[in-house]
C-alpha cells in the first residue's frame, strides 16, 4: 500500500484544486441569491478537507510517477472526482445517489446525457455546475492537472500520454508538457471566450451564453433550458453553436498551432479535418434531401437548418437539439447517433473512436484488399504522406476490436435488464461515444430518468470507458496491473 502513497499526495492536492472549482458556483449561488449555497458549501468543504489530508498527511512521500502511477491517478481523477462533484446535485436536488452520480460523470466527461428534467426551474447555480463540469472536463480535469504538476515536484508526462485521446500520443506541441497544456487551455479559453460574447450579442441573456459556451466548446450537451437550444429559436444562435461546435471537433494541437505560428497552414496540414468536414457535409446533404424525399419537411432550407444543426450537434459529441428529432424517419435518427462514433478529430472535446483511428482503420481494411489480390506486393498504410508503424497499426486494431466488444457487450447487459433494443442500444451508443441523447425512451425529448439503477450504472460506466478510450481503464481492472 505504501507504493501508492506519492500518487495520493498528488490526489490529494489535484483534490484541493478541484475544490476552488467548486468554490466558483458556490459564489455565483452567494451572488444570485438562488438558495443552493448551502449545498455547495457543505460539497467545498468536504473536498476541501479529503483534499487536506491526503496531501497533508503524505506530504513527505514524493517520487517521479512511473507510467502505472499515471494509469492509475487518471482512472482515480474520472472515478472520484464525479462523487464530489455530484454532492450539491445530491444535497439540493430532491434525486438519488446514483442519479447525482450519473449526472456528475455525465458532466465531467461532457457526455450530457441527463436524468433532470425541470430545468428551467434549477437554482442558476445548480445549471452553471452542470455546464461548468462540461468546460472543465471537455478539455480534460488531466490536462489541466498537468499544467501545475511540476509546481507540485511532480511530472506529468505519464498522465497526459495515459489520457491524450489518438494513438500518437508521443508527439508533444513544446518542450515541456506543462507548456503543452496550458498552450492547449489558452485556446479553450479564447474560443470559450469568444463563444460567449457571440451568444450574448445575437439575443442571449448573459448567464445562459456563459453557460451555453461552456457547454459547447467541451461538447457536452447540458443546457439551462428543458427545450435545449430550441427555446432560443434563433437561427443565427444555431449557426454560432454550429460553428464553435465544428471548431471544437477538430484537434486542439491544430489550433494551438495556428495561434502559436500565426498561420492556418497547421489546418490545411492537419490530416483529419478534410475527412471530418467532408464526411459531415456528405452527411447532411444526404439527410437533407432524404428527408425532403419522405415528405418530413416540405421546405430545403427548413430541412438543411434542422439537418445540419443535429448532425453537427451529435457527430461532435455536443448533443444540443433544437427539435425532437426523434419523430424523423429511423434512419436518419441512426445515421446522425452512427457519426458520433468516429467524426470528432483526435485531441478534440469530441467522443467516439476520433477520425484517425476511422481513417488507419479503413486503410488496413483496403490494404488487405489489395494484398489478396497481389499477395507479393508491398503497400504501407500513409496518412499524409507518412508511413503508420505497424506498432501503431496493431494499437488502432486492437483499439477498435475492443471497442466493438464493449459496444455489443454493454447492448446486451442493457437488452437482457429489460429495455428494448433500440434504447438499449442507442443508450450504450450515446454514452460510450459521450454523445448524450439516445433514441425511443432515452431520445431527445426525453431523459436517463426512465433507467433504473442497474442500467444507470451501465451507462456510467459507459461514459467513463469511452472518456477514457476504453484502454486506460480496462488496464487498470487487470489483476496484472496490481502485481509488483
Amino acid at each position: 500500500m505504501r507504493r501508492f502513497y506519492p500518487l495520493l499526495r498528488v490526489f490529494g492536492a489535484l483534490l484541493i484544486g478541484f475544490s476552488a472549482c467548486l468554490a466558483v458556483p458556490m459564489g455565483v449561488s452567494w451572488y444570485v441569491g438562488d438558495g443552493a449555497h448551502r449545498a455547495f458549501d457543505e460539497a467545498f468543504a468536504a473536498t476541501l478537507i479529503c483534499g487536506l489530508a491526503l496531501f497533508l498527511s503524505l506530504y513527505r512521500e514524493r517520487r517521479e510517477m512511473k507510467i502505472r502511477d499515471g494509469f492509475l491517478l487518471v482512472v482515480l481523477l474520472w472515478t472520484v472526482l464525479p462523487l464530489f462533484a455530484c454532492l450539491p446535485l445530491w444535497l439540493h436536488l430532491d434525486i438519488s445517489f446514483t442519479d447525482a452520480y450519473f449526472e456528475a460523470t455525465s458532466g465531467l466527461t461532457a457526455t450530457g446525457s441527463t436524468v433532470l428534467s425541470g430545468i428551467d426551474h434549477l437554482p442558476l447555480s445548480i445549471n452553471f455546475w452542470r455546464t461548468f463540469m462540461h468546460w472543465i472536463g471537455g478539455m480534460g480535469v488531466v490536462v489541466l492537472a498537468v499544467a501545475i504538476l511540476p509546481l507540485l515536484g511532480i511530472g506529468g508526462r505519464q498522465m497526459f500520454k495515459a489520457e491524450v485521446p489518438g494513438p500518437m500520443k508521443e508527439a508533444s506541441l513544446t518542450p515541456r508538457i506543462a507548456e503543452t497544456a496550458k498552450g492547449l487551455w489558452t485556446v479553450y479559453l479564447i474560443l470559450t471566450l469568444a463563444c460567449g460574447f457571440s451568444l450574448w450579442a445575437f439575443g442571449m441573456e448573459p448567464w445562459d451564453a456563459l453557460m451555453h459556451a461552456f457547454t459547447t466548446l467541451g461538447l457536452g450537451g447540458f443546457s439551462t433550458k428543458d427545450a435545449s437550444l430550441g427555446h432560443f429559436a434563433s437561427l443565427e444562435i444555431e449557426l454560432t453553436v454550429m460553428f464553435f461546435a465544428l471548431l471544437s471537433g477538430i484537434n486542439y494541437a491544430t489550433h494551438f498551432l495556428v495561434l502559436h505560428n500565426r498561420t492556418l497552414a497547421p489546418y490545411r496540414n492537419d490530416p483529419e479535418a478534410p475527412y471530418f468536414l467532408g464526411v459531415l457535409a456528405a452527411s447532411i446533404l444526404a439527410l437533407t434531401f432524404y428527408l425532403l424525399a419522405l415528405g418530413t419537411f416540405d421546405e430545403f432550407g427548413s430541412a438543411l437548418r434542422y439537418v445540419a444543426f443535429h448532425s453537427i450537434s451529435l457527430a461532435t459529441s455536443l448533443g444540443l437539439a433544437t427539435t425532437d428529432y426523434g419523430q424523423w424517419p429511423f434512419f436518419a435518427q441512426l445515421w446522425m447517433l452512427f457519426l458520433g462514433s468516429f467524426i470528432a478529430c483526435s485531441g478534440s472535446t469530441g467522443g467516439g473512436i476520433k477520425m484517425i483511428r476511422a481513417m488507419i482503420l479503413y486503410k488496413q481494411v483496403y490494404r488487405e484488399l489489395l494484398h489478396a489480390m497481389h499477395p507479393s506486393a508491398i503497400w504501407p498504410v500513409r496518412i499524409r504522406g507518412a508511413i503508420i508503424s505497424q506498432n501503431v497499426l496493431t494499437g488502432v486494431m486492437a483499439f477498435g476490436f475492443v471497442y466493438t466488444v464493449s459496444f455489443v457487450s454493454l447492448s446486451l447487459l442493457m437488452a437482457a435488464s429489460g429495455l428494448d433494443i433500440v434504447t438499449a442500444f442507442s443508450a450504450v451508443a450515446a454514452t460510450l461515444n459521450n454523445t448524450g441523447p439516445g433514441l425511443n425512451l432515452v431520445g431527445p425529448a426525453t431523459t436517463f430518468a426512465v433507467l433504473n439503477d442497474f442500467q444507470t450504472w451501465i451507462c456510467t460506466f459507459a461514459m467513463l470507458l469511452g472518456r477514457l478510450e476504453i484502454f486506460t481503464l480496462l488496464v487498470v481492472l487487470m489483476p496484472a496491473f496490481w502485481k509488483k
